[in-house]
């Protein structure tokens, strides 16, 4: 079966990411129950919840790591659970960072940062590593540009993730609990960044347990409970005033 190219929808006007109805199973295990959610253009939407909620799972499904059961998932308006789509085109429009900063550890900072845009989308190696350096000028890290990943702390390692993801331009970026494997010092160098690409307008789905950091920097806050949205609004309702018992339970848990 010929694959279909990632191509958006001409002159699309609704949300960079739409999810609707989306099942995903393992074995008997339903991990996410018709769930639907939007993104808009520009948007930050932290997803909170509970171990096994479905957090990770959306966001994996999102990014064609896993495929849906059921429902339907459309980037920039375009169908991408569709099986004849192309996965890899997909993924060359949507940047992920996961919480382990899975750099290549044989290649050089500035070789991470470079390698997808050019062996993906065919930019020429000189104008990747300028907009490469550019990139690590920007968050302070362009002295280590030749450096191996495992010269570098945990936190700037996971800015180095972070920039990679955005060395190609992405229409979405995905962060999955990205600053669990850190050391409580090093968490705020890499929120730091994350609040500077909201500010720069960046469309941001992301999974995170930092409550404080989901308040400051969301515009929208989802709370999944066993693979459903129970709740969800901007942060002073869901966080500070949530309607739901699951949510006031697990905040009163994570908020000790």
């Amino acid at each position: 079966m010929a694959k279909l190219p990632f191509e958006p929808a001409t002159g699309h006007l609704g949300p960079v990411l739409d999810v609707r109805g989306v099942v995903k199973r393992f074995g008997s295990n339903i991990v996410l129950r018709g769930l639907d959610l939007a993104v808009d253009a520009h948007e930050v939407v932290v997803l909170l919840g509970a171990s096994g909620s479905g957090k990770s799972t959306l966001l994996r499904t999102v990014n064609l790591l896993e495929r849906v059961d059921d429902g339907q998932i459309f980037l920039q308006g375009t169908d991408i659970t569709d099986p004849r789509i192309d996965d890899d085109a997909v993924r060359a429009r949507i940047g992920v960072v996961f919480q382990h900063y899975n750099l290549f550890p044989h290649l050089s900072v500035l070789d991470n940062i470079t390698l997808a845009a050019r062996k993906v989308h065919g930019v020429p190696k000189q104008d990747a590593q300028d907009k490469g350096m550019s990139l690590l000028e920007r968050i302070g890290l362009a002295q280590f540009a030749r450096q191996f990943p495992d010269r570098l702390s945990g936190g700037q390692q996971q800015r180095v993730a972070i920039v990679r993801a955005l060395a190609t331009s992405p229409q979405l970026l995905l962060l999955d609990e990205i600053t669990s494997a850190l050391d409580p010092v090093l968490v705020g160098e890499v929120l730091d960044l994350v609040r500077e690409l909201k500010e720069q307008g960046t469309t941001i789905l992301m999974a995170t347990h930092e409550i404080g950091f989901a308040r400051q920097v969301a515009d929208r806050v989802v709370f999944l409970e066993h693979g459903r949205i129970a709740e969800q609004g901007p942060p002073e309702q869901v966080i500070d005033a949530p309607s739901q018992p699951a949510t006031r339970d697990f905040l009163a848990r994570v908020l000790r």
